[in-house]
């Protein structure tokens, strides 16, 4: 008789942790060089070392995590050349999915994207850098959702995973008291199927304030 196959508890775990992490990472909740141990992150998310050491293995290698050759995990801090660099790479996945996404934008689509730039509005009101990264990637992330292209998105969340320590900077540095201009652009031109003006108004959204990092 066969029996149902039961999920590795060490395997769960790790996931979980990983997971976890790469989210805060990804959203600025952890700031630019900032260390993480083992031992803390096993504390925090009541795990043994095995399934933290998976977790931040997982996190090195897509780059959202550094790993010096004392064995120090931290929090990459980025150089202005790679900030560049990674900039270029969202100007050029996410005006490529958007472009994909435009012979797909529904109504619905649209008045989904109005909705997240409120959001993202209320998080600029109240300062809220972390609040205000989350709702400005689900406003991306929705867009290129349409493109159904999951190998490029999937690429691009990486790029947005190892910049988002400096994302958080960022804000810090913009002082920031109204959404971005530019989701007006990306939404109108949506509306209007203009694709020389979606895809500049996405190319100027994602490197501009990046831009600012590197002046």
């Amino acid at each position: 008789m066969l029996t149902a196959r039961t999920s590795d508890p060490a395997s769960a775990a790790h996931d979980r942790v990983y997971r976890s992490l790469r989210t805060r990472i990804m959203h600025g909740e952890i700031a630019p060089g900032q260390a993480l141990t083992l031992r803390g992150i096993g504390r925090e998310f009541g795990v043994s070392m095995t399934p933290a050491r998976e977790a931040v293995r997982r996190l090195v290698a897509e780059g959202a995590l550094f790993l010096s050759s004392s064995g120090r995990v931290s929090t990459p801090e980025l150089t202005g050349e790679r900030i560049e660099e990674l900039a270029a790479l969202r100007a050029l996945l996410e005006v490529e999915l958007a472009s994909r996404a435009l012979p797909r934008a529904h109504m619905a689509l649209i008045e989904r994207l109005q909705v997240i730039n409120t959001a993202v509005a209320e998080m600029v009101s109240k300062r809220d850098a972390v609040g205000y990264i989350r709702t400005n990637l689900e406003f991306h992330r929705t867009l290129y959702l349409r493109a159904q292209a999951p190998a490029m998105l999937a690429m691009a969340e990486t790029v947005w995973l190892q910049l988002g320590p400096t994302m958080r900077a960022l804000y810090g540095r913009l002082r920031r008291t109204e959404p971005p201009q530019y989701h007006k652009l990306i939404i109108a031109a949506l509306k209007a199927g203009d694709e020389p003006g979606l895809r500049l108004a996405v190319r100027s959204d994602v490197t501009q304030g990046l831009r600012l990092l590197v002046s």
